[in-house]
């Protein structure tokens, strides 16, 4: 099976827990440390076996063929791609089981991180999970006071939560390109600064 790393922890003589998005779940499982395994981080994606022919309450992960992209040799790619890889582990942590959705939607954002600013890939990727989640409030009513935004001028908080500007005490986004990121999933009306700002709120957690 394959699935994307979102999560490692070490443990005793190297060895490490990693957690990992596949198609179908979110696995957990113990990697022993040897000579003859691959070298694996967060964010890669791996093609990988389960062995649970122990008792151990956590299975082991074997078998790890790791699956590259060629801009994975850009150190700042790399670390914005682990960066957001980083945010599916907490948001995700306690789930049973998965749909495939996050996988693909994982999968669809490694192929075009290098193609456009990668951190427009993020915002537009994010903006897809929060519609499937049911938590992308289109209809623009400020979150903190409760009455419709009616400027030009419109606040995101965490969860991209739309707010009056005065309401949030933050940053104003041209409406328009709210609207155009929430509708259509992209973040094509919205400047470079504007871009940064939605991506620095991505990071406080999805």
């Amino acid at each position: 099976m394959q699935g994307f790393i979102v999560n490692i922890n070490r443990v005793k003589d190297e060895d490490l827990i990693v957690t990992i998005i596949s198609r179908e779940n979110l696995d957990t499982l113990y990697r022993f440390y040897g000579a003859r395994h691959g070298v694996i981080n967060l964010g890669f994606k791996i093609d990988y076996e389960i062995d649970n022919s122990s008792k151990a309450t956590i299975h082991r992960l074997k078998d790890v063929i790791h699956i590259g992209y060629r801009w994975l040799g850009d150190y700042k790619l790399l670390r914005l791609w682990q960066d957001f890889c980083a945010l599916f582990y907490k948001h995700l942590k306690d789930a049973d089981t998965l749909d495939a959705f996050y996988f693909e939607l994982l999968e669809n954002a490694s192929q075009n991180w290098n193609r456009q600013n990668p951190k427009r890939v993020a915002i537009e990727s994010y903006i897809r999970l929060l519609e499937h989640e049911g938590r992308l409030h289109k209809e623009f009513e400020c979150f903190l006071c409760s009455e419709m935004i009616e400027q030009e001028e419109i606040a995101l908080i965490r969860a991209y939560l739309p707010t009056h500007k005065h309401c949030a005490h933050t940053y104003g986004f041209t409406k328009s390109g709210i609207e155009e990121l929430f509708e259509n999933h992209s973040s094509l009306f919205l400047n470079d600064a504007e871009v940064e700002r939605l991506w620095i709120t991505l990071l406080e957690g999805i």
